[in-house]
């Protein structure tokens, strides 16, 4: 590799963390093929931040990240480092099955045969499952699908790689970290698209746990066109949030609404048509600082299904802030009515929108039940199928899975406002439907 080849890497590496992803693959697809081969191998010099170590005493470390994210590469850099700093160490490389452990840690692009420095050879013996290094340093690799075989053996530090996917991972988890005692500091990384499952939960609870993150779009090596073709599809959803952007996204224990029967109940917004009737449900603010202003849009569909179009809340306003987010809301839908809690300002919110200039009819309901009481007919209209989502509403949706059977809210942020607001405006249709009043459209 000649000078000048380094120069020209070492200036990338110091623009590179004020690039943009896309500005980020415009560069690297200028380096010649002697500039990348350098590049690779100063990785602590452009690896994101949740791909690198985090500092402190920690003795489980995860990367919860989604999908092209780089986590695979992280793993491989990190048991690579292992390696050279402890000679003759012992490392447990364990999948969720053996072919995927050979093809994606050891063999696939990213794995550990790949990120091997230019004078380093690690050797790969396929019919033991060891890679050795050059200074003696072992990484057996184990199948979380035969955990007996952790059962014994004792390392240094571990790589578990897509633990979401382990079916006895319970019991290969156990057998390893019972095998963590050598050294004066075992480590284990884990590498995971993150799921809700007991297991995960588990090890995030524990002594000494660390955790970093990622999403899909922070890897500037991905295709732009792939990037956004994802976030298209998916962003916003449950199944994008966990596989693009590496949330872990949690059912509440009995809880009202669940994330599998949101998705159900997901339909694009082309197809609605024009709405027979369309009300906002608007949760005001209890204080004039430090809350937030629940503002959401339903719709009764031709076709007698409800519907929810728009979520419009805004963060923390003053009172003439939110009112002019109403009367934006009820102008773009042609809303005939607006909905709110009087024991919660029902007043309030007639006489704000009224010096906004808002010229509907605002309806006053008071609360005497709790939230999670009042919003169980409209989690069994979900149920029915007879409501629907016509796009994604993270924020709103987060909340209307934190309400839980037979009262309380265990969801996020201190109130539900998104989701009160979302409750009032389908319960205002539902209560039309019930008492089969006309739907027409009522302008004032």
């Amino acid at each position: 590799m000649g000078q000048a080849h380094r120069d020209v890497v070492g200036d990338v590496l110091e623009k590179l963390s004020a690039l943009s992803p896309r500005d980020l693959r415009f560069v690297m697809r200028g380096l010649t093929w002697g500039q990348r081969r350098e590049l690779i191998e100063r990785w602590h010099g452009w690896a994101q931040d949740g791909q690198c170590e985090p500092p402190g005493d920690w003795r489980i470390w995860m990367i919860r990240a989604g999908r092209g994210f780089g986590k695979t590469r992280a793993g491989a850099e990190w048991i690579s480092e292992c390696a050279r700093s402890m000679p003759g160490a012992r490392i447990a490389l364990v999948a969720a099955n053996e072919i995927d452990g050979r093809r994606v840690m050891i063999e696939g692009p990213s794995g550990l045969l790949a990120v091997a420095r230019g004078h380093e050879n690690p050797d790969w013996r396929d019919g033991v499952r060891e890679l050795h290094f050059g200074n003696g340093a072992i990484a057996t690799l184990y199948s979380a699908a035969a955990p007996e075989n952790l059962r014994g053996p004792e390392h240094h530090v571990a790589w578990c790689d897509e633990l979401a996917k382990w079916h006895r991972g319970a019991t290969a988890w156990d057998n390893l970290v019972l095998g963590m005692r050598l050294g004066d500091r075992p480590r284990i990384l884990i590498t995971t698209t993150p799921r809700p499952t007991a297991l995960i939960r588990t090890i995030r609870a524990l002594p000494g746990f660390a955790e970093t993150v990622g999403g899909t779009h922070q890897n500037a090596y991905l295709p732009s066109s792939f990037v956004e073709a994802m976030q298209a599809v998916y962003g916003g959803t449950r199944l994008g949030r966990q596989e693009l952007d590496g949330e872990l996204v949690e059912d509440v224990e009995g809880a009202l609404w669940t994330r599998a029967l949101i998705e159900r109940c997901r339909v694009g917004a082309a197809g609605l048509g024009k709405p027979r009737r369309v009300v906002i449900g608007v949760d005001p603010p209890a204080t004039s600082t430090g809350d937030a202003c629940g503002i959401v849009v339903a719709a009764l569909l031709r076709d007698g299904r409800l519907a929810v179009v728009e979520d419009a809340s805004v963060e923390t306003p003053p009172p003439h802030v939110w009112a002019q987010a109403v009367a934006a809301a009820a102008a773009r839908w042609g809303a005939d009515r607006v909905v709110a809690e009087s024991n919660m300002g029902g007043e309030m919110v007639a006489a704000t929108l009224a010096q906004a200039d808002v010229a509907l009819p605002v309806a006053t309901v008071h609360a005497s039940i709790g939230k999670a009481r009042r919003a169980e007919p409209v989690a069994l209209a979900y149920e029915r199928g007879q409501v629907v989502h016509a796009g994604t509403f993270p924020a709103l949706e987060d909340q209307l899975c934190g309400f839980q059977t037979g009262g309380g809210y265990a969801g996020p942020g201190g109130s539900p406002d998104r989701a009160d607001a979302c409750v009032w405006a389908l319960a205002e249709l539902l209560e039309r439907l019930r008492k089969g009043r006309a739907p027409g459209v009522r302008r004032v």
